[in-house]
């Protein structure tokens, strides 16, 4: 991998509607650095639903408490990074959603999303950051 390209920055209050501000963010990355259109969906979904549980779970919809949104390029394709200023949690001991006694559930399927859809999905910092890399650069 070479060096990555400047790591740019979007900071937000911890406020559900403050995720158009990240749908704004991946349609100009996306156009930016003219990512395929089959890729985008997955970018979307994945980093709508890594900040979303950054601002509901993390964040505990604490409008006092920042979520922090990075991304840069990487050869061929796009590392994101949505970090929080919660405590983390346990991302190797989730529930599945998949199982019968799950499926029915309204939410829990943010984490699943995330690593099924991003090419590379990494828990950092207790899971406090979640770093999504995308090959999706044409």
């Amino acid at each position: 991998m070479n060096t990555p390209e400047a790591v740019n920055e979007v900071r937000f209050s911890s406020l559900t509607e403050n995720i158009a501000i990240v749908e704004k963010l991946i349609d100009e990355v996306c156009e930016s650095f003219h990512v395929k259109e089959d890729h985008y969906g997955n970018i979307l979904i994945s980093l709508t639903e890594a900040v979303n549980n950054a601002i509901v779970h993390g964040n505990r919809l604490n409008p006092e408490k920042n979520v922090i949104v990075k991304y840069s390029t990487h050869d061929n394709f796009i590392r994101f990074w949505v970090e929080d200023e919660g405590p983390g949690f346990d991302y190797d001991n989730l529930p599945d959603p998949t199982s019968p006694e799950n499926r029915e559930k309204p939410n829990g399927r943010g984490v699943f999303l995330m690593r099924n859809l991003a090419d590379q999905c990494e828990f950092l910092e207790d899971g406090k950051i979640v770093q999504l890399d995308f090959a999706a650069l044409s």
